[in-house]
């Protein structure tokens, strides 16, 4: 990069120069004052070059960071975002990086602080309602870290990073549907996370098809009700964990296109759910790719849940990068993410495109 910024502004000088009254005179000084010594009595005077100003280097951007570091709930996490963002700061080096710990409680007048002190975009805060809080407040770019309600006003400087599963469940059933899939099976239990799968699945594939797709609750039904029911379809939705899904999985034909969000993607898959098609971010699925390569792996072990915060971590002081870039458009931004294809929507939320995978005896395919 340093190469490059010096041969562009090598190739600026030389044009300023050239547009310098009697630039060439200067150029070939020495042999027109010979010249002009031989043929004439007295001296031309050659008015003397403007000194060319350098544009003077623009300051580093300030990032100010807002996490629950000393939360009894979240502070785990939260430590493990920071890990990610200062991760990517050390090796990008495009932006300071200045981080404080603030909690619901305090985040508001946290976050005033650090307008005070001059920081140009601001990544956090980590819930809902932090965000809540921060959002009247708002008046430099800033990157939420969780989804924006739905009722919030509306600021054009506030925007939304977040690992949402609703996100997931939509990409999945825009897969299936551009498979061919027609008569999906949804497979869901009764937990919340479940729940959040089945709703977002569900009403994705109603825009998509024009109908709903079948439902079978987990909680009334056994393998021979699962048998029969995926008999009427030609693909499933897993919307359960990595517990119930093995046993999902050993009650469907052997040919049945099943598909899954990440929650199914461990370290260790059990062997019933090979052939399983799941989304993961390239973090997990691509470790060869470019943008993943670059950055270290977190130094301590962490679950993949918890290493996901990590990745997180990484992509937001990315994205902070760029929106701090006083020039840039907000809604061109793009990003080839270790999180995903990350493309701005028109909610001021990233949307996250994520790649496919099959699970298989060694490993993801």
């Amino acid at each position: 990069m340093a190469s490059l910024l010096v041969g562009v502004l090598t190739a600026w000088l030389g044009v300023a120069q050239a547009q310098v009254p009697d630039y060439i005179i200067q150029l070939n000084a020495a042999p027109l004052k010979a010249r002009a010594a031989a043929s004439a009595p007295h001296s031309v005077a050659v008015p003397a070059a403007k000194p060319v100003v350098a544009p003077a280097p623009r300051a580093r951007p300030r990032i100010g960071v807002l996490l629950p570091l000393g939360s009894a709930r979240l502070g785990e996490a939260a430590e493990v975002v920071r890990q990610g963002i200062e991760a990517a700061a050390a090796v990008d080096d495009k932006a300071d990086v200045v981080v404080v710990a603030a909690d619901e409680d305090n985040v508001a007048a946290r976050y005033q602080t650090a307008l005070a002190d001059g920081v140009n975009v601001v990544i956090g805060p980590l819930t809902r309602p932090a965000i809540a809080a921060v959002a009247p407040l708002v008046k430099v770019p800033t990157l939420a870290l969780n989804a924006l309600d739905r009722g919030m006003p509306a600021n054009p400087k506030l925007y939304s990073l977040a690992l949402v599963v609703e996100g997931e469940a939509q990409q999945m059933a825009g897969m299936m549907y551009d498979d061919g899939r027609r008569n999906p099976l949804l497979v869901a239990s009764q937990d919340a996370l479940s729940a959040r799968l089945r709703k977002a699945f569900a009403e994705r594939w109603q825009a998509l098809a024009g109908k709903s797709p079948r439902v079978v609750e987990l909680a009334g039904a056994d393998q021979a009700t699962l048998s029969a029911a995926a008999a009427q379809g030609d693909a499933v939705f897993l919307a359960v964990d990595d517990s119930e899904a093995a046993g999902v999985k050993q009650a469907l034909p052997a040919d049945l296109p099943v598909y899954a969000t990440s929650q199914l993607n461990s370290r260790h898959p059990p062997a019933a759910l090979n052939n399983v098609r799941l989304i993961d971010m390239p973090w997990f699925l691509l470790p060869q790719h470019e943008a993943v390569r670059r950055y270290p792996r977190p130094e301590g072990a962490l679950t993949m849940q918890t290493e996901r915060l990590y990745a997180l971590g990484i992509d937001a002081y990315r994205l902070a990068v760029l929106l701090a870039n006083p020039k840039a458009s907000p809604a061109a931004l793009r990003l080839d993410g270790v999180t995903g294809d990350l493309q701005l929507g028109r909610d001021r939320q990233f949307t996250r495109q994520l790649p496919l995978a099959v699970l298989g005896a060694g490993g993801l395919q």
